[in-house]
């Protein structure tokens, strides 16, 4: 049903825990979502900073969209929600599982395009800081990979406790 639950965390002692939170899935709209599954990093490096506004060349017939820059400017609710949270920096990470049981990822690029249309967002890893906070490219990248490796682990254990549940189908 798509709702969320923090499964793991890593905090100060004086910032409050959210281990064990539940909240639905009206939390995280479906545009966000689909944000999240075209860009698999997003960081907010100040939420109090004040948006840049950005001209574009009138001759253009559509507008100039930034849904895939890391430097738009987060949400009004959402800068508010970390405001409310004591948060000023973010860094959330995509969490993406295959939609189908083969969980295969190929290394053809265009075989990963169309494989990206058959992932869903499973979840996200979302790192939190008070003060602002920049982290640099390579590092970011490194965490994505890391989180492409996490996606494809956990598509192969959901496989394995279907088979599992499968083969114990059969023996009954």
């Amino acid at each position: 049903d798509e709702h969320g639950e923090v499964i793991a965390e890593c905090r100060r002692s004086d910032l409050e825990p959210y281990l064990g939170l539940h909240f639905p899935a009206t939390d995280i709209p479906q545009a966000s979502r689909f944000l999240f599954m075209k860009n698999k990093v997003r960081m907010i490096c100040d939420c109090h900073a004040s948006a840049i506004k950005v001209v574009q060349n009138e001759k253009l017939g559509q507008p100039l969209s930034l849904c895939g820059s890391t430097l738009r400017a987060p949400h009004g609710c959402h800068a508010q929600y970390m405001a409310n949270m004591g948060s000023i920096a973010s860094l959330v990470m995509s969490v993406t599982v295959s939609e189908d049981d083969d969980g295969e990822v190929g290394s053809d690029p265009q075989q990963q395009q169309q494989q990206q249309r058959g992932m869903k967002l499973w979840g996200l890893v979302v790192c939190h800081h008070t003060s602002p906070r920049f982290v640099p490219f390579p590092l970011r990248y490194a965490c994505e990979f890391l989180l492409q490796v996490f996606g494809i682990q956990l598509n192969k254990e959901v496989e394995l406790s279907a088979q599992a549940k499968e083969r114990h189908i059969l023996k009954i």
